[in-house]
């Protein structure tokens, strides 16, 4: 199976296969095979963006109407890294993906950043290919269903459980660190590493300060409950 009987069993409309193709090309594949026309960097710049208003738009008509507030963080939470490569993880896109050998040997194929960038390149891809009502159909199926999972998901506080968890039977400090921050200031990310007596347990990435430690708590006690 290749990305078009993908598409052909979903029913999604495509016109230029070069332009699909492309989206699945990482650019360590471009570096080892001269013949490569592109990686997929351009279209993940405009899967991104798509990304963004598709979700908006779903979050905005959800009822009884989300607050400001609200609506970001469960778009921050719909968007990141790691559910992207949850929804390509769900349907084996990363089966379609196009690495170079070194990239393939250290794990790219399963690498949360890389199949998220190569997730927002699809959708970047279908838009230019054949609009926003196409790529909505696309979404429906991959997408949708975690609307709702995001919703009630928000509504833990996992560092009150980690706290919880922790201290039930011991003293140990638990200590929030950031280790990262990058991105422009009207749309920062945050990268925390949750320490406990000093060892690190759990690390994470969000918008917001808040909404990182958040995630790094979830991380650490997903790891430390198994």
């Amino acid at each position: 199976m290749d990305i078009f009987d993908f598409l052909d069993e979903l029913n999604i409309e495509y016109r230029n296969k070069a332009l699909i193709e492309q989206a699945f090309i990482h650019s360590s594949y471009v570096n080892e095979h001269k013949a490569a026309k592109g990686d997929n960097e351009r279209l993940e710049f405009m899967g991104d963006a798509v990304l963004q208003i598709w979700i908006s738009t779903k979050l905005f008509k959800i009822e009884p109407p989300l607050s400001e507030g609200k609506m970001t963080t469960k778009r921050a939470n719909l968007v990141c890294e790691k559910a992207l490569a949850t929804y390509v993880r769900e349907f084996g896109l990363n089966r379609f993906l196009k690495l170079g050998a070194g990239e393939e040997k250290t794990g790219g194929r399963n690498r949360d950043s890389v199949i998220a960038d190569m997730f927002e390149a699809f959708i970047g891809a279908v838009y230019i290919d054949t609009g926003m009502a196409n790529v909505s159909k696309l979404l429906e199926i991959l997408i949708n269903k975690h609307i709702h999972t995001y919703e009630e998901e928000d509504e833990i506080d996992y560092k009150t459980k980690l706290q919880e968890y922790v201290q039930a039977d011991s003293r140990k400090s638990i200590v929030y660190e950031i280790k990262e921050a990058s991105g422009p200031s009207n749309n920062p990310n945050f990268v925390f590493v949750v320490k406990i007596d000093g060892l690190v347990y759990g690390e994470g990435s969000g918008h917001s300060k808040k909404e990182a430690q958040k995630a790094a708590a979830k991380d650490a006690l997903e790891k430390m409950v198994k």
